[in-house]
């Protein structure tokens, strides 16, 4: 037989149950409170992912990804080629060098990516560096003295073998630039400012043209205008003959049986531009113009431009390449 529930007990169990509702409500707030707190949490964690300079992804255990910063996602296929039983090890990815690191934390596995190209790239040309100039001053004697003797041999040497020493010459010239500039590169650039007759370094230009030995009938036309420009002669002296040899070795690289090189000056607001062109074969690769000891030539060290570079810098200048027409434009302050 049913027993009926009493006035009391129908009290009772309407407090249980109003208790119940409230407790819930506490529950579901702080549950609230705590998902918020977890997000704006995650939000601060992953804003300070994203200030670091270097990638970084959170993997969980099903190797997953959890979080990653906009570094990561910019070389997002670095991640299918790191080692994950390696800690602390650096890798090769697209032409770029990356120091990895993993920590394993609980079910987790945080790596990051360090990009130490630059790093790297600096260690080997120090190396680079103090072998070439210790090259330099090793070769520099023989060969001074070498040049001494073919002057005299040019003296004393019948008349048709006169060409056979003037090669000589022109190569030895060529030897003792290379070697100038591998020791100034190496030592650093530093520069004495004056007024210039651009008259001046054409006539170097001239001189450098008749110093340099090539095959192809290369026309030189330099229109410089009779004005001074503030800066260092010595120093520009050697940028004008590094696109001066650049373009004769880019003509002799052509198909073409004849070439022309020009030198030409302009004025852009308070800088002064010296504008090179020629009719050579074109530059293969851009990105390493002015990478030390690399060179887009079969001729040559890979300094030439490197060295102009720290010059024109030096000068408070620039160096940039024409757009529609094969040269450089050679600002200087």
């Amino acid at each position: 037989m049913n027993k009926e529930i009493d006035s009391e007990d129908k009290n009772e169990l309407k407090l249980t149950l109003a208790n119940l509702i409230h407790q819930t409500y506490i529950v579901e707030n702080e549950y609230k409170e705590l998902n918020k707190s977890y997000q704006d949490l995650r939000h601060v964690i992953e804003q300070i992912i994203e200030l670091l300079p270097h990638a970084i992804w959170v993997l969980q255990s099903d190797q997953n990804i959890s979080l990653q910063n906009s570094a990561a996602k910019k070389i997002s296929n670095l991640i299918t080629k790191i080692d994950m039983s390696k800690e602390d090890y650096e890798i090769e990815f697209e032409n770029r060098i990356y120091l990895i690191n993993l920590t394993k934390s609980d079910d987790k596995t945080i790596i990051s990516a360090t990009d130490i190209t630059q790093q790297r790239q600096k260690d080997r040309l120090a190396s680079m560096g103090q072998v070439a100039a210790h090259l330099a001053h090793e070769i520099r004697n023989p060969i001074g003295s070498i040049s001494i003797l073919s002057s005299t041999l040019l003296k004393r040497v019948k008349l048709e073998n006169k060409s056979i020493v003037l090669e000589i010459k022109k190569s030895l010239y060529r030897v003792e630039r290379i070697i100038k500039s591998t020791l100034l590169f190496t030592k650093g650039v530093e520069i004495v400012k004056m007024p210039i007759n651009l008259k001046d370094l054409k006539v170097e230009i001239e001189n450098a043209y008749d110093n340099y030995s090539f095959s192809k009938d290369i026309n030189l036309t330099i229109d410089f205008p009779d004005q001074k420009i503030y800066g260092d002669l010595e120093t520009l002296n050697i940028v004008m003959q590094n696109f001066l040899y650049n373009a004769i070795d880019a003509i002799e690289e052509d198909d073409n049986e004849s070439g022309e090189v020009s030198f030409t000056f302009q004025k852009e607001e308070k800088q002064s531009v010296i504008v090179v062109k020629d009719s050579g074969a074109a530059i293969e690769n851009e990105e390493i113009l002015y990478t030390p000891f690399k060179s887009t030539k079969t001729k040559g060290n890979g300094l030439g431009l490197a060295l102009s570079l720290e010059i024109i810098k030096a000068h408070n200048g620039k160096i940039s390449l024409l757009k529609k027409e094969k040269g450089f434009k050679i600002y200087i302050s």
